[in-house]
């Protein structure tokens, strides 16, 4: 039988209705539409704007279906959504009481409900998993205080720090991705049911009890808005987008680190592959892959965006289309999220090369222009010329910083300003010295140990909230 029947004489042709429906991507949300004509059905009983009796069969065939599952419903094309699938099937269930179901609602405001519905468990799965992802970066930053590492501006060597230092970045990151998705849930925790068609209506419905019973934290104050916004979608995307992009930076830099050139980490034979003509090669494909997926929910963002930018209020069918991209966004960024979980936490980090790379190529000059300044008062862009030249003249000279003395110094000094430093020898040693830099740096956010150790604190109370 088709449910709106009344209006049309003829049908759609097959393609057209193939063309039309939803049924496919609404799999996602068939508990969500039990949850919701459950809720919606009982709320009616309540309110004494159903037959009490009719009621209860809606509820007992909602039940059936549900232990079924979504294989008991007739998913042809024909029927245009998961809605009108349900709702043939509980008339099949029950008959012609069923349509006491659809009473006081629309398909406009149901399927906002129940994308809201999944999305909310979508975005708790997610944050679950983020937090899952920084608990293990959590210990191995616990692991590593004391691993020296060298840390890049510019893809240039830097400075000295330690592995720690740095996966505690990631872990930072991987927090702000974290908190969006839990602000973005408050504006996703809004309940448009009852809204209707886009007016509410005449029967004297209880919006604050299908809040109540669906879980929602408060009801949609606009009807109009209710049905037709899907700005909440969009800022998922976004939130999806901003994880993927730092995964996708952790991706990237497992890709350089493991490359001959740095040889700092070795990605795990479970995420690697070889070449099909050179057999000596070891690539870290997954980690390439995670890098190009990470840009597929930029995509879902753009289409999205696009999408609802030029339709008027309320309900257009083009909302419809919204829906697909917002769960290829979750489901792609999720599995990005899963594999590089799995890809850091399996990394083998070569420490002699780490410790050798973050001595060399004079990664330690910074500290000891900031040695001159709190050591002899001198302003630090005349420091910052000295060590300059120090370097430049090191590299003309064919030296290393092992091989930097007080007297080196104090012959660059005398140069840039016409007199000595006079720093001494440990203090000249000790400010070239990669541990000692490191050591040094116990500002709040800093790479020394105790530093790093107070912002695995802090972390672990944000995880445990």
């Amino acid at each position: 039988m088709d449910l709106r029947a009344g209006r049309f004489d003829g049908q759609m042709t097959d393609d057209a209705a193939q063309f039309s429906s939803s049924i496919e991507f609404d799999k996602r949300i068939f508990k969500s539409d039990i949850k919701c004509n459950r809720a919606h059905t009982t709320m009616l009983i309540e309110e004494g704007i159903i037959p009490k009796e009719s009621g209860k069969k809606i509820l007992k065939a909602l039940d059936k279906l549900e232990k079924e599952g979504i294989g008991a419903l007739n998913l042809d094309p024909s029927f245009e959504d998961i809605h009108m699938a349900l709702e043939d099937y509980v008339t099949k269930e029950i008959g012609d009481e069923a349509g006491f179901m659809h009473t006081a609602k629309s398909r406009n405001d149901q399927v906002c409900t129940d994308i809201r519905l999944t999305l909310k468990e979508e975005i708790e799965n997610t944050i679950s998993n983020i937090k899952s992802f920084i608990k293990t970066i959590v210990e191995m930053a616990k692991e590593n205080t004391h691993t020296l590492f060298i840390a890049y501006t510019h893809l240039q060597h830097a400075q000295p720090t330690t592995f720690a230092h740095h996966l505690m970045a990631y872990a930072n990151e991987l927090r702000r991705d974290c908190e969006r998705l839990i602000d973005t849930y408050k504006r996703v925790d809004m309940n448009p049911l009852g809204s209707a068609a886009l007016t509410t209506t005449g029967f004297p419905i209880n919006r604050e009890r299908t809040t109540e019973l669906l879980g929602f934290s408060k009801v949609m104050d606009n009807s109009i808005d209710g049905v037709s916004s899907r700005d909440f979608a969009a800022e998922t995307i976004f939130d999806y987008a901003m994880l993927s992009t730092t995964l996708g930076k952790i991706s990237d830099e497992i890709v350089i680190w493991s490359s001959y050139e740095f040889r700092m980490v070795e990605c795990s034979n479970q995420y690697s592959s070889t070449s099909s003509i050179m057999p000596q090669k070891k690539n870290p494909d997954i980690a390439e892959l995670s890098r190009g997926k990470s840009t597929i929910a930029y995509g879902e963002l753009m289409t999205v965006l696009s999408m609802i930018k030029g339709i008027p209020h309320s309900y257009n069918r083009d909302l419809q289309e919204v829906t697909p991209h917002l769960w290829n966004a979750i489901d792609n960024t999720n599995d990005i999220l899963r594999i590089v979980h799995g890809m850091l936490s399996t990394l083998t980090i070569n420490k002699d090369r780490t410790e050798e790379l973050a001595g060399a190529n004079f990664a330690t000059a910074t500290e000891l222009a900031d040695v001159m300044v709190r050591e002899k008062n001198l302003p630090f862009r005349t420091a910052h010329r000295i060590v300059g030249r120090v370097v430049s003249e090191a590299i003309d000279d064919n030296i290393t910083t092992h091989d930097i003395d007080n007297d080196y110094v104090n012959r660059v000094s005398v140069e840039v300003m016409g007199k000595p430093i006079n720093l001494g020898e440990d203090l000249v040693k000790q400010a070239l010295n990669p541990l000692r830099n490191v050591k040094s740096r116990t500002v709040i956010g800093g790479c020394a140990p105790e530093a790093v150790n107070d912002a695995i604190e802090k972390m672990e109370i944000f995880l445990n909230e």
